[in-house]
């Protein structure tokens, strides 16, 4: 076997990259080096008030609501996989890509939307004292829809569909003969799926409920409507009530340990997949469900996609379209505008970004080039309000040092540049959604034959050459999954948009925001719809990846989301 010698210019062209790699990477770490700079030196220690007052009440809501969280979204999630997947009853091929449609709806919206309809003014208790003759609060129980309880059922609704597409792929990647080979030995089709199917399906349920945790620690606009304080709103309290940067970098740092365990569990599943049989051919004979059963199983479903999408939707139209031309200002436009050029950029960004540590990683797949790339997905992780946080100091930092700078030699005072500005909401963007971008990419560059590589070393073309004749056409595909998938994520954040804004601007999660928690659903109602709307191209690319033979394309599709580091 022969040894080909890498010459000074390949040795050359493998270092750029490697600082490439490096740069992008120490950029997405500023944030999280400053966080935990801050907390360590604040300019005001409040750390031991808040251990002595709100602190382990943050904490103790947070685990609940998880808690809460991941019981229902396993249920929903892997009951509903299991029900499509392996059984056969009547619109199931319906339910199959409708089951992933309250994925376009964001939590804050349902929660809204949910409000309105069942608060004791809303509609749903007005019809049954109207029933029943009830004539105050006190000849009837309601359950109370702002509590945790109420939160925990909004989250759920909206984010089962990452574990219902991890574990649905899950099951359809199964062997079909293990569990003939368990039916054989006298195992139910409950036993079976207990026994068989739901081990082997474990490592992809707990990637999926890692990212429903991480999005339930990223949510703000439904805990802070329903009054529930979690660490997410502990941030934002302490630094906008409170005044205090430096105690919300500190409860900041407290989200992160609950991030660092999410994704050693992540990390736990994903290492643990390849260890089990999988058949191309499997998954061809479905139990076939008859009688209560049948029905049981179209109402559980359905219950999923009316509760989670169907009546969102119609609320929101509702509201909407009855007073459209009055909702339709140029105030509005101007704010949808804003919201789509925001995501626009900071989906084209993180796009390129994305695209150069990919590439980068293809060209130099050492340890230390896989860890940076690892590691610049971790902002992924970072709830928005802590993301919020992370940016403006480094960016505050910058400002006050320009104009220091200016003022002591010209005598001149330039104010925020950056993070007072529009700039500071695009690089969390950026930076937030980097690992989605990248991981589409990823997979795309992965099916890209590496002869194809040296082919074009062969005829001269350098690895920029390479990258823009040879691999840029070839990973359209994923660059378009991942800049879309971003713009949409970008369009429905709200803690990072709304503790980075500058005065006086808007984006239409802002804009849903306030009007709701102003009790002004009907004014909020077009931006909430046009959110939605948005938000079904994704639901779209992974309806159509689902119909695959084998699922695997909506693996990859969500995979390319978890902060695989």
């Amino acid at each position: 076997m022969t040894v080909t010698a890498l010459t000074p210019r390949a040795n050359l062209s493998g270092l750029r990259w490697f600082f490439l790699v490096a740069g992008i990477a120490i950029l997405v770490a500023l944030p999280v080096l400053s966080i935990f700079w801050l907390a360590l030196f604040p300019e005001e220690n409040i750390w031991p008030h808040l251990l002595d007052t709100v602190l382990w009440h943050y904490v103790s809501t947070t685990l609940l609501l998880a808690f809460g969280v991941a019981v229902l979204t396993l249920v929903a999630g892997v009951g509903s996989a299991w029900l499509v997947s392996m059984c056969r009853f009547p619109a199931r091929r319906f339910f199959e890509w409708a089951l992933l449609l309250p994925f376009a709806v964001p939590a804050y919206v349902i929660a809204y939307v949910y409000t309105d309809l069942l608060e004791y003014a809303g509609p749903v208790q007005k019809a049954l004292r109207g029933w029943f003759g009830w004539q105050s609060a006190r000849d009837y129980w309601f359950p109370e829809i702002r509590s945790l309880g109420g939160a925990v059922a909004m989250l759920s609704l909206v984010f089962y569909p990452y574990v219902y597409m991890l574990a649905r792929a899950a099951f359809l990647e199964q062997c079909g003969s293990i569990r003939a080979a368990s039916r054989s030995l006298g195992c139910s089709p409950w036993q079976s799926f207990l026994r068989v199917s739901l081990p082997m399906a474990r490592p992809a349920i707990a990637v999926g409920l890692s990212l429903v945790l991480m999005e339930t620690l990223n949510d703000f606009g439904t805990v802070d409507f329903f009054a529930v304080r979690t660490l997410s709103v502990g941030i934002y309290d302490t630094w906008l009530s409170r005044g205090n940067l430096g105690g919300a970098a500190q409860i900041a740092c407290s989200t992160l340990l609950f991030v660092v365990l999410l994704i050693a569990l992540e990390r736990i599943g994903r290492a643990r997949r390849r260890h089990f049989v999988q058949s191309p051919t499997a998954n061809r004979d479905r139990y076939r469900l008859a009688g209560w059963r049948s029905l049981a199983a179209v109402f559980f479903c359905g219950i999923l996609l009316l509760g989670g999408f169907v009546i969102p939707l119609v609320v929101l139209a509702g509201y909407a379209l009855g007073n459209l031309s009055g909702y339709w200002t140029d105030a509005f436009v101007e704010i949808a505008r804003n919201s789509l050029l925001l995501s626009a950029v900071a989906a084209l960004l993180s796009v390129l970004l994305g695209l150069l540590l990919a590439y980068g990683k293809r060209l130099q797949p050492r340890r230390p080039v896989r860890l940076l790339v690892g590691f610049s997905k971790l902002g992924y992780a970072l709830p928005g309000a802590v993301m919020a946080i992370g940016v403006l100091i480094p960016l505050a930092g910058f400002d006050n040092a320009v104009d220091a700078l200016l003022r002591e030699h010209f005598g001149i005072s330039v104010g925020l540049l950056l993070s007072g500005s529009v700039f500071a909401i695009i690089f969390s963007y950026t930076v937030r959604f980097l690992a989605v971008s990248t991981g589409a990419i990823e997979t795309s560059l992965e099916k890209v034959t590496p002869s194809m590589d040296r082919a074009a070393r062969a005829l001269g073309r350098n690895s920029w050459q390479t990258l823009w004749a040879v691999h840029l056409p070839l990973v359209r595909a994923g660059l378009l999954t991942g800049g879309l998938v971003v713009f949409v994520d970008c369009m429905k954040e709200l803690p990072a948009t709304l503790l980075l804004r500058p005065f006086g601007f808007d984006t239409l999660a802002t804009y849903v925001y306030q009007f709701a928690a102003d009790e002004m659903l009907e004014r909020s109602a077009l931006g909430a719809l046009l959110i939605v709307l948005v938000g079904l191209i994704p639901v779209v690319l992974l309806s159509r990846a689902i119909g695959w033979r084998r699922g695997d394309g909506v693996a990859e599709l969500i995979e390319s989301e978890a902060p695989a580091i």
